[in-house]
């Protein structure tokens, strides 16, 4: 027994080393911030909204003028009361998220991820997190911790739903209770990508604690996590009137393929299923418990947040949105975020909140037309900062659907930068300023981007 023992650890050990070697990424000290941004551009350009990199071919300057001319028609165009500093998709790269807020000006060189102090400058201004903290890496909790110290240091912060985000949420409420055919699926739905999350917590949280004395079999823990074996037969049935035909199958695909994969994936972090069971469970307690050390994680994200004539979100919007917004306002929008992830997962993640985190305007995507276009311009709203589609050459800024996007994901996390060629840490944000400029700032981009209203 205890040859087969060590020889279980020997493989389990090869499997974790093998891992780290796989997504090693650049170590980045917290005191070589500094330097990183001092590197940031310092020579300026005025936005080139018709150039492939910060706008579309496609796209003139007369055409943008033409929409934003109509959509000052319906409400005049308001600026932010004070500097609107807005990073998104961080990916659990604390150095990085560190490196884009000290960017903006607004904070001293930290000391550490876990300690900031503002200035003068970030006394007067407000940080939008555009969502998509979790997953890729580095760190999922260190990154947690700098946003956290960031409120803690008397910042003015909105933290905006994202994706990756919203994924875990479910994930771990889905665990609650009885199993429902509408969403025992969602722990495993996380797939493989919130391997490496759960691989942290169970290093810092559960693997020094001493197993319960009813720990539950490997079969036991496959039955609590996974959806039960009759799951994608009654599936379909259960939402027949609920998702088109083609969205059941193109789901029913996906959980194929992350029930095949999800074990080994953890295997390959060095988690048993037991131990994949146990970490849930005290992820339960950190992020979902009032008083658990995540639990604010969740607890002050918002869907959406309105600022002047810009809406900042995740991803997009889409009819039935702009209509809510019309009519209720963007507070009625989060109340319905809220109320959903509350008491039905199913409606929430399958219907048009969720659509606001992850819409790319796709034909699966839920409908932006015109219609609603007009609707949000009466609404006040004039163009749509957001993240969601991560960029190479710093950001963009284009008309989707006639409606002015500003592009903020520009690539941050260093797993993500070794896949697109880019080196280093990445760094950056967009600046809306009430002097009446949206600016943008990034390593990737030789110039920082100006741009001020075509009339």
């Amino acid at each position: 027994m205890e040859s087969g023992h060590s020889e279980l650890e020997n493989g389990k050990n090869e499997r974790v080393r093998r891992t780290l070697r796989t997504n090693a990424v650049t170590a980045v000290h917290i005191h070589e911030l500094p330097r990183l941004t001092r590197q940031l551009p310092k020579a300026k350009e005025e936005w080139q909204l018709n150039s492939h990199h910060s706008g579309s071919h496609k796209m003139s300057v007369r055409h943008v003028k033409k929409r934003l001319q109509e959509a000052v028609r319906c409400r005049p165009w308001k600026w932010p009361k004070r500097p609107v500093f807005f990073i998104s998709d961080p990916h659990a790269d604390a150095e990085a998220f560190l490196a884009s807020v000290l960017s903006t000006g607004a904070i001293d060189p930290p000391e550490a991820h876990d300690r900031i102090k503002l200035n003068k400058v970030g006394k007067k201004a407000h940080f939008v997190i555009g969502g998509d903290c979790l997953d890729k890496g580095p760190s999922n909790l260190r990154l947690l911790e700098s946003i956290k110290a960031l409120y803690d240091a008397g910042a003015k912060v909105t933290l905006i739903a994202g994706n990756h985000d919203i994924r875990l949420l479910m994930g771990l409420v889905s665990l609650r209770g009885k199993k429902d055919v509408l969403t025992e699926h969602l722990f495993v739905r996380m797939g493989n990508k919130v391997v490496p999350l759960l691989a942290e917590v169970f290093e810092r949280y559960v693997k020094m604690t001493k197993p319960p004395k009813q720990l539950p079999s490997i079969d036991e823990c496959r039955r609590k996590l996974y959806p039960r074996n009759d799951w994608f037969a009654r599936f379909p049935m259960a939402v027949a009137n609920r998702m088109p035909e083609e969205a059941v199958i193109r789901e029913l695909e996906r959980m194929g393929k992350k029930i095949k994969t999800f074990e080994a994936a953890c295997l390959d972090h060095g988690m048993t299923l037991q131990d994949v069971y146990r970490t849930a469970q005290i992820c339960q307690q950190l992020f979902l418990k009032p008083k658990g050390k995540y639990g604010w994680f969740f607890k002050r994200m918002v869907l959406a947040k309105k600022m002047g004539s810009f809406v900042f979100l995740h991803a997009g919007l889409d009819d039935s949105v702009a209509k809510l917004i019309e009519k209720k306002g963007v507070k009625a929008l989060n109340r319905l975020y809220r109320r959903q992830l509350k008491s039905d997962l199913f409606e929430f993640y399958f219907g048009t909140v969720a659509n606001v985190m992850r819409t790319k305007y796709r034909p699966v995507d839920l409908p932006l037309s015109p219609r609603g276009v007009n609707r949000v311009h009466r609404s006040g709203i004039h163009a749509v900062v957001h993240g969601h589609l991560n960029r190479k050459y710093g950001q963009r800024m284009l008309l989707k659907q006639g409606l002015l996007h500003i592009e903020g994901d520009i690539t941050l996390d260093r797993n993500s930068r070794k896949k697109e060629g880019l080196s280093g840490l990445g760094a950056g944000h967009i600046r809306i300023c009430p002097t009446e400029q949206v600016i943008g700032i990034s390593n990737d981009y030789p110039r920082t981007k100006i741009f001020s209203l075509p009339f």
